[in-house]
């Protein structure tokens, strides 16, 4: 089972040694990289990620995963990718020294995605903090087929306004952008899932998608089983190599105590029903 995994993974992603575009400071912390990749990543999907491999002696051993922030398009070919990032220990600081023509070790694209069903009407997407960064990407894939994006409706939280990133690209959209703070230094105060609790209530939406911490993932989860509700989930765990070889991001299955499911191969998007955050 393993080897059928990672022998369809390896149809499907690259490894190389890629050129930075740019590498632009958006906050105290957060940060946007583009990196010019292969033409296959034209077929990339919202919800999928890269591995980024630093190849000097200073750099830690394992690639560290990011998320799809969106494609970096110049025609109708995907041209690379660009990645939203948060500092927050030695990897990401030393990506925040990249400059443009720098190169960097680039894997992927890697794991399972957002599915949008056909028919599709009300849609709720649900972030915290970096967990925006793969919405994006959805957005603009609901786009492309044709969703009424002023159905969508995007429900944001951080700890402080600095950690709401993204509003002005969903707002151009067409969407409507709901946002919290811990601090309540922006939006309304509190957790993002208090606002997306009264929201179901209003208007029940037909799919909510959502990443972001656990706790938060966890909250949206018991919820949309309480309402009903078609969640998918994108998780944040460390991965070790992004290919489900070294079988270090188990995520234990709710149906089956004794299954375990890897964040890398299996997902990292998941059928909320199916995991036991």
């Amino acid at each position: 089972m393993l080897s059928l995994t990672l022998q369809k993974i390896k149809q499907d992603m690259f490894q190389e040694k890629n050129q930075i575009l740019w590498n632009k400071k958006i906050g105290p912390s957060y940060y946007r990289i583009g990196i010019k990749c292969h033409r296959g990543y034209s077929d990339a999907q919202p919800g999928q990620f890269i591995m980024l491999g630093f190849g000097d002696q200073t750099a830690p051993l394992l690639r560290r995963p990011f998320s799809i922030h969106r494609l970096v398009t110049t025609d109708s070919h995907g041209q690379g990718v660009e990645i939203l990032y948060k500092i927050v220990g030695t990897c990401t600081k030393k990506l925040s020294f990249y400059k443009k023509g720098d190169i960097i070790g680039v894997l992927g694209p890697l794991g399972s995605h957002f599915l949008i069903p056909d028919t599709i009407g009300r849609i709720f997407m649900v972030a915290g903090g970096v967990g925006i960064a793969p919405m994006v990407f959805l957005a603009s894939s609901l786009q492309k087929k044709g969703v009424d994006l002023s159905k969508c409706m995007v429900f944001n939280g951080g700890r402080s306004k600095d950690d709401l990133l993204c509003g002005d690209h969903f707002f151009t959209l067409g969407m409507s952008v709901n946002t919290t703070t811990d601090d309540g230094s922006a939006g309304k105060k509190g957790f993002v899932t208090d606002i997306v609790s009264a929201a179901i209530k209003e208007h029940r939406p037909d799919m909510i998608y959502a990443c972001g911490p656990t706790p938060m993932l966890k909250a949206v989860t018991q919820m949309t089983e309480i309402y009903a509700v078609p969640c998918q989930v994108s998780i944040e765990t460390m991965m070790a190599c992004g290919m489900g070889a070294c079988l270090g991001c188990a995520v234990e299955s709710r149906k089956d105590s004794d299954r375990y499911f890897h964040a890398c191969a299996d997902g990292p998007v998941f059928n909320a029903s199916i995991l036991k955050i």
